[in-house]
């Protein structure tokens, strides 16, 4: 099996992370790839010794591969036009797919679609791709070489820190509550009491994941992707977003050890009975092999 990746963008965000641990894990049980990639990503790759080029519609249309996956919508372009066979679609992102006929062209023409969750996966089949072409392979995350004790608590409210204006970064500051925008969540996990994630829309949310695989009880929007990940007072609190609600579930797992480390546990066991990279590289494999058996 020789598979081609293809991802346009150019900064590591959620789904270039994801693609290099999957170039990793495949490479790992001997599957050939190319892979085409631009900016950080390609960068990393190259370090790393995987064989990769700068991605361009040209590249797509004449690397030689058994099967095409693509990471993001420009590539899902790009592979459409190029008429690349079989075709595997990554879809992430939780908005609507669009309904004109450029879109519909385009959806019709792979054969798989993966999507990051069953939210996604429904967003898909309402627009029209039959439902036995869409999987769902959830994100796969890295558990810290070092887990400290759940019992361990720390002292910090940690969040991402985001650009993005579909984050709830707004509504967070309006809660009052002293809050940690982290740029390095490995780090600062590590001193988190409590993690926040607010969103007005998500796939998954793979920060979540990094949170629960490090033994940090999650508050997060009730949006998405994200009630497949944080099950309400079992691996985490929903919250709806605004700030009053927002401030009240972190104010409730500060003011409640034990609830805290109950759901910091859970959430860490379900981690890794779902959502680890390995889950995330064979459910794909599992896809291609429906394609190339």
């Amino acid at each position: 099996m020789q598979v081609l990746h293809v991802d346009t963008g150019r900064a590591m965000r959620g789904g270039q992370w994801q693609l290099l641990l999957l170039a990793r894990g495949l490479r790992a049980r001997g599957i050939g790839q190319r892979l085409l990639a631009r900016g950080e990503l390609l960068g990393r790759l190259r370090d790393e010794g995987f064989t990769a080029g700068e991605a361009s519609w040209w590249q797509v249309r004449r690397t030689p591969a058994a099967l095409v996956h693509v990471h993001d919508a420009h590539a899902h372009t790009w592979a459409v036009a190029a008429g690349r066979h079989p075709l595997v679609v990554s879809r992430r992102v939780a908005f609507k797919v669009k309904a004109g006929l450029l879109s519909q062209w385009k959806y019709a023409r792979a054969e798989r679609f993966l999507a990051v969750s069953k939210f996604v996966a429904n967003r898909l089949i309402e627009a029209g791709v039959p439902a036995g072409r869409v999987r769902v392979v959830y994100d796969g995350g890295e558990a810290p070489a070092e887990t400290r004790p759940i019992e361990r608590a720390g002292t910090l409210i940690v969040t991402p820190h985001f650009d993005d204006p579909m984050k709830g970064s707004v509504i967070l500051r309006e809660t009052g509550l002293d809050v940690k925008y982290s740029s390095n969540l490995t780090a600062d996990l590590k001193e988190a009491a409590v993690f926040v994630y607010l969103t007005y829309e998500e796939g998954l949310g793979s920060a979540v994941l990094l949170a629960q695989a490090a033994g940090v009880p999650v508050v997060a929007s009730r949006v998405g992707g994200l009630p497949e990940v944080v099950l309400h007072e079992e691996t985490g609190l929903l919250t709806e977003n605004d700030p009053l609600s927002a401030r009240a579930a972190v104010e409730r797992l500060l003011g409640d050890p034990a609830l805290a480390a109950r759901l910091a546990a859970n959430a860490r066991r379900r981690f890794h009975e779902l959502f680890t990279v390995d889950h995330m590289v064979e459910s794909t494999v599992a896809a291609y092999r429906e394609l190339l058996p």
